[in-house]
C-alpha cells in the first residue's frame, strides 16, 4: 500500500470535558455518526452557509478530537475556533510534532508503528485511503500519486480546487461524503445549508474531467459555446476536477455542444458514487 507524507496538513487537537459538545454546536460534522477509526470531512461556515476551513475530524481516543487542515490555515482556523470557545471548557492547540500521511489503493489499514491510522470516509468503495498520524511517519510513495488518487476519487480540498469563502458545502460534495449532518441540531451556517439541501437548489458541484491531452493549469476557466460554465481545479495529466454548473452543464451536453478549457475539449462526468444528478429540465436559469 503507497503513501505518502503530506507535508502541508496540520492537526489541531481540541480536548476537554465539552470538546463534542463544543464542536458539535459549530461543525457541519454529525459527531454522533463519528465512530472511531475513521475520519470524516468538515467544514466551518460563515453565517451565509460558505466554508471558512474544511478539514478531516477524527476522535483520539480519549474523548478528544483530532482536526486535520491545510497548514497555510492552521493559525487563523485556530483563532477562529478561540473566538468560538467563550467559557465552554475545552482546550484547542496545534500538534506540532505530529506528521500526517495518506495511504491509498488496499481494502485494509496496514500498521504503522507508533502512528494512528484511520479510514478517509471520503473514499467510496472500490476505493479506499487511510490518514496516518504520527511524530515519525516512514512514506513509499509520492504525493503527485496521492493526488492522482484523490482526484480519481472525485474528493475535492481548498487550496486545489476552490477558495475557502468562495463555496458552499454541497458545491464540494460535503453532502455526499459525511461531512454536513443534515439530523443534528443548529450549527453556524446551517439555515442555508439545509434550506438548499431540501429545496434541491445546489446547481455548482464537483465533476470528475477527462481530456485526450494533458489538461491546462488548475484555475483555467471551463466554457461552453462561449459561456463560462464553472473553472479546472487539480489536475493530474489528463484527469482532473472541476467545480462547474451542472445545469449548464447539462445544457451544453443535450445541445451537442463541446465543452472546453483553454481550447482543450473535455469530457465532465459526476462520480460513480455520488447521489446527485444532472437536472432533467433543459434550459439553465442565470445565478
Amino acid at each position: 500500500m503507497p503513501s505518502a507524507l503530506l507535508s502541508d496538513r496540520t492537526l489541531i487537537s481540541v480536548t476537554g470535558a465539552e470538546a463534542e459538545h463544543f464542536l458539535q454546536n459549530i461543525l457541519t460534522t454529525d459527531l454522533d455518526a463519528l465512530a472511531e477509526g475513521e475520519a470524516r470531512p468538515g467544514a466551518l461556515l460563515t453565517p451565509q452557509g460558505k466554508i471558512l476551513f474544511d478539514f478531516l475530524i477524527s476522535r483520539d481516543g480519549s474523548g478528544g478530537f483530532r482536526l486535520d487542515c491545510r497548514t497555510e490555515v492552521a493559525d487563523d482556523f485556530l483563532r477562529r475556533l478561540m473566538l468560538y470557545k467563550l467559557r465552554a471548557k475545552v482546550e484547542i492547540g496545534k500538534q506540532e510534532q505530529m506528521l500526517v500521511a495518506a495511504s491509498w489503493d488496499s481494502d485494509s489499514s496496514a500498521s504503522h508503528d507508533d502512528s494512528t491510522v484511520l479510514r478517509d470516509a471520503r473514499f467510496k468503495p472500490p476505493a479506499a485511503a487511510f490518514r496516518i498520524y504520527g511524530p515519525a511517519i516512514s512514506a513509499s510513495g509520492d504525493v503527485s500519486a496521492w493526488h492522482a488518487y484523490r482526484i480519481a476519487g472525485g474528493v475535492a480540498e481548498s487550496g486545489s480546487d476552490y477558495a475557502l469563502g468562495d463555496a458552499f458545502p454541497h458545491d464540494v460534495l460535503l453532502d455526499e461524503t459525511g461531512g454536513v449532518g443534515f439530523g443534528k441540531g443548529c450549527y453556524v451556517g446551517q439555515e442555508v445549508v439545509s434550506r438548499m439541501h431540501h429545496r434541491g437548489t445546489a446547481r455548482r458541484r464537483v465533476l470528475l474531467v477527462s481530456a485526450g491531452t494533458p489538461l491546462p493549469a488548475p484555475g483555467t476557466e471551463i466554457v461552453a459555446n462561449g459561456r463560462s460554465i464553472g473553472a479546472l481545479g487539480s489536475v493530474s495529466g489528463t484527469k482532473g476536477l472541476a467545480i462547474v454548473r451542472i445545469d449548464r452543464v447539462k445544457d451544453a451536453l443535450d445541445a451537442g455542444v463541446t465543452i472546453s478549457a483553454a481550447d482543450v475539449p473535455l469530457s465532465l462526468a459526476i462520480p460513480a458514487w455520488a447521489k446527485f444528478t444532472f437536472p432533467q429540465d433543459a434550459g439553465a436559469e442565470e445565478a
